[in-house]
């Protein structure tokens, strides 16, 4: 079982970066593919991106790519998801998820075995 705890969630002005982050605790020894998705009330979740165990390999949404950047940092059991040049259609409630085979593509939430609690972020026009 691994437990996520989202953090770094806020209000920003649109042109505007955040850092989020997602610590992982309890069996983090395995191989996980980490991801990110958000979501907007009466919306499903729309996949973000995605980062295998590694880090060598990272898959992005159309929407956000060039502007958002997943990496981590194993030692810390912590994924991080950089968002720069904000806008107020970023605004949502953004999850980090685990995959415990490691997969990091699948834009299916279903997909995904471990979920945070979500942290919300609000870009400002």
């Amino acid at each position: 079982q691994v437990q996520l705890v989202e953090s770094g969630g806020g209000l920003v002005q649109a042109g505007g970066s955040l850092r989020l982050s997602c610590a992982a605790s309890g069996r983090t020894s395995n191989a996980y593919g980490m991801v990110w998705f958000r979501q907007v009330p009466g919306k499903e979740r729309e996949f973000v991106g995605g980062i295998s165990w590694s880090g060598s390999s990272t898959k992005y949404a159309d929407s956000v790519k060039g502007r958002f950047t997943i990496s981590r940092d194993n030692a810390k059991n912590t994924v991080y998801l950089q968002m720069n040049s904000l806008k107020p259609e970023d605004t949502a409630v953004y999850y980090c998820a685990a995959d415990r085979s490691g997969s990091y593509s699948p834009t299916n939430s279903h997909f995904y075995d471990y979920w945070g609690q979500g942290t919300q972020v609000t870009v400002s026009s």
